[in-house]
C-alpha cells in the first residue's frame, strides 16, 4: 500500500496539494558531490522520496534541498554522441522544413547537447529573444525544481508554427525495470507522458508524437507543438499512454510497489558482491555515474566489497563515491588490475565499456550490470 502520510508537498508541475508519498529510499547523499578519496569528513545525507501529484500525475523528488552544487565531471559517451546524431536526422527526415530554421536549446549540464548537429543541418541559434522554430530540451527538465513554470518557459520560447521537443528518462521504464537508481537528489521529476500531457495543456500545446529511446536506460522523445498549429497526434501517443496506463503510473498503490522491487534488487546485489568476496575473486567498478551512490548506497556496499571504481574522466579521479568510501581511480588501473570481475556501474552504456575494454583482447574478465539482479553480459 502506497506510505499513510499527510500531504506536505505542493506539486512541482502544477502547483496542487493532492500529493502523496509512494517511494521512500532513506537518507541518501547527494549523487553529483564527489569528495576527494582523502576528505576524512562524513558525506551529508537527505531523505530520498518519490512523491506523486493525484492531480497531475507528476511522480517527483519529495521535500528537500541538498543545497550542494557540484561542477560537472562527465565526459560525454560515445553512444551519447550517436544519439544526437540519429536524433537529430530523424526529426529532419520527418520535418525537412526546419532544415536552416533558428533553434533554441535547454541544455542539460549533463551534457548531451544536440546543437552541434543541429548546425550541421544549417540551424542556427535563435536569437534572445527571438521565437525558435525548434526548441530543444535533451534530459534538461529533470534539473528543474519548478517543473511547470520550466515547460511555460519552454512554450514560450516556440515560435507559432513550430516544434518543442522535449526527450527525459521515461517513468514507465524506470518502473517496469525497477531502475531505482536513477531516483537522485537535482533530478526533481519523473516524467510519465501522462503527466507530461497534463501539464503541457495549460500552456497551449499538444503532444503530437511520443519516441520510445534506449538511451539512458529508457528515454521518450516527445514533440509537441501549439494548439493553435491545428497538428493532430499520431498513434504513438495513445500506444504510450496505454501502456503507461496499464503499469499503473497514476495509482499510488502500483508505484509504492517500486520500493519492495527497489530493496529485493540492493540485497541481491550486495550477497552476489559478498559471494564474490567469499570465493576470492577479485572485482572492481567500472564508472562513477551520479546513479551509483544511490545504488551502492542502497545495497549497504562499500569498499571492502567493491575496492575501487575507475572512470573515464580526469576530474573524478583522487575522488571517492559519496556515502561508501570506494575511490575512483583511472581506467589504466582497471587494465593493470585485470580484475576477475568488471561491475558496470554505467549500465545504460555497458556494451559501449565493454567493447572498449575488449579492444585489445581483453583479459577473460567477466562483465556484469547491477540490475535489476546482477548478471553477466556476453561479450
Amino acid at each position: 500500500m502506497a506510505t499513510n502520510v499527510p500531504p506536505a508537498l505542493q506539486c512541482r508541475g502544477c502547483g496542487s496539494r493532492d500529493t502523496v508519498r509512494v517511494v521512500d529510499l532513506g537518507a541518501q547523499p547527494a549523487s553529483d558531490h564527489f569528495p576527494l578519496a582523502s576528505d576524512p569528513s562524513e558525506d551529508p545525507r537527505w531523505p530520498l522520496e518519490l512523491w506523486l501529484c493525484t492531480a497531475c500525475t507528476l511522480v517527483q523528488l519529495g521535500p528537500v534541498d541538498p543545497g550542494l552544487t557540484e561542477p560537472p565531471r562527465a565526459i560525454e559517451s560515445a553512444t551519447s554522441r550517436d544519439h544526437a546524431r540519429q536524433s537529430v536526422g530523424e526529426i529532419f527526415t520527418e520535418r525537412p522544413s526546419l532544415k536552416g530554421a533558428a533553434v533554441y536549446e535547454f541544455a542539460s549540464h549533463h551534457g548531451g547537447s544536440w546543437l552541434d548537429e543541429l548546425r550541421q543541418h544549417g540551424c542556427r541559434s535563435a536569437a534572445a529573444h527571438e521565437p525558435a522554430d525548434l526548441v530543444v530540451d535533451v534530459h534538461a527538465l529533470a534539473h528543474e525544481v519548478a517543473v511547470g513554470d520550466a515547460i511555460r518557459v519552454r512554450a514560450q520560447r516556440l515560435a507559432t508554427g513550430g516544434l518543442l521537443v522535449l526527450e527525459f528518462h521515461h517513468l514507465l521504464l524506470l518502473y517496469l525495470e525497477g531502475q531505482f537508481d536513477t531516483v537522485r537528489h537535482g533530478h526533481w521529476s519523473y516524467l510519465s507522458l501522462r503527466a507530461l500531457q497534463n501539464l503541457t495543456v495549460p500552456h497551449g500545446l499538444v503532444v503530437l508524437s511520443a519516441q520510445v529511446e534506449p538511451v539512458f536506460g529508457g528515454s521518450l522523445r516527445a514533440t509537441l507543438a501549439h494548439r493553435d498549429a491545428g497538428l493532430e497526434p499520431d498513434s504513438s501517443v495513445e500506444s504510450v499512454l496505454a501502456d503507461e496506463g496499464s503499469a499503473g503510473l497514476a495509482d499510488a498503490d502500483a508505484l509504492a510497489r517500486f520500493q519492495n522491487g527497489a530493496a529485493s534488487s540492493a540485497v541481491a546485489l550486495h550477497n552476489y558482491l559478498a559471494a564474490l568476496k567469499e570465493d576470492g575473486k577479485s572485482v572492481a567498478g567500472y564508472g562513477a555515474p551520479s546513479k551509483a551512490p544511490v545504488l551502492l548506497g542502497l545495497a549497504g556496499v562499500d569498499d571492502t566489497l567493491l575496492p575501487y571504481t575507475v572512470d573515464a574522466s580526469p576530474a573524478k579521479h583522487g575522488r571517492r563515491l559519496p556515502g561508501c568510501l570506494i575511490p575512483i581511480h583511472p581506467v589504466a588501473e582497471l587494465r593493470r588490475a585485470r580484475p576477475d570481475v568488471v561491475l558496470v556501474l554505467t549500465w545504460d552504456i555497458a556494451h559501449e565499456v565493454i567493447a572498449q575494454l575488449e579492444a585489445d583482447g581483453g583479459w577473460g574478465a567477466e562483465y556484469v550490470v547491477p540490475l535489476p539482479r546482477p548478471h553477466a553480459l556476453a561479450q
